[in-house]
């Protein structure tokens, strides 16, 4: 008995379905613990990355705890935890770690023991690991408890890169700067750096009017001129 049209359509979709049921059940018979692994494998991968994040902004934050302990210890002038200091100078975080060791050549300082102090501010200075602000900053206080010993044009050697206004540190590297410009007997070259020491709003209230004294001292204008106001 022949097909209608309609059976002979419906008969073909039949067909079809059972094909590609079995092409299914093949493939899954052939890929199907391939695709179960790789898919354990993605949720796993994903579980640990969840982890590594969670465990990772524990970790920051519990070192950020530390850093604070041993900064307000610095700051009010006591002694900070020696083991979490040193802790702290190993730190992965190159910011916290710069910190501590800066933190532990102060200490140091403030002990007495300006030969330690200088080796450590030396070793900030030359740590290539570290971003530049904090080697600056090491540079200028290696050179704050040398300065004594050191001749004048050495200081300016190495700190005149840093006085120059707009750098981070202009006002304390400019300072001693000038203070080594003095001892060579060149005010035309200390004044003008005082007073634009003085000028900048950028350098601490403390450096500036100790600029603007020495500024003075040399005939050297370091008032601020005031801005002229807007035309209507």
């Amino acid at each position: 008995m022949a097909l209608t049209p309609q059976n002979s359509e419906a008969f073909m979709r039949e067909v079809d379905e059972a094909v590609r049921q079995d092409q299914l059940l093949t493939f899954w018979e052939r890929f199907g613990r391939w695709i179960v692994a790789l898919v354990l494998l993605g949720l796993a991968a994903f579980a640990g990355w969840l982890y590594w994040q969670h465990h990772s902004t524990t970790a920051s934050q519990a070192v950020s705890e530390d850093m604070d302990k041993v900064l307000t210890a610095s700051a009010g002038g006591g002694t900070p935890d020696p083991k979490q200091l040193e802790a702290l100078t190993n730190a992965s975080q190159p910011g916290f770690r710069a910190s501590a060791l800066l933190v532990k050549a102060g200490d140091a300082a403030r002990k007495g023991d300006n030969e330690a102090a200088i080796a450590a501010y030396r070793a900030i200075a030359n740590d290539g690991s570290l971003d530049q602000p904090y080697r600056d900053l090491g540079l200028i206080r290696q050179t704050t408890l040398e300065f004594e010993s050191l001749k004048p044009q050495q200081v300016v050697d190495r700190l005149k890169p840093l006085a120059v206004e707009g750098a981070p540190w202009f006002g304390s590297a400019g300072e001693l700067v000038a203070i080594a410009y003095m001892k060579m007997r060149k005010p035309d070259l200390a004044g003008p750096l005082f007073a634009a020491m003085a000028k900048d709003s950028n350098v601490p209230q403390s450096i500036r009017s100790r600029a603007r004294q020495m500024a003075g001292l040399l005939d050297v204008d370091a008032v601020e001129t005031p801005a002229e106001p807007a035309q209507q």
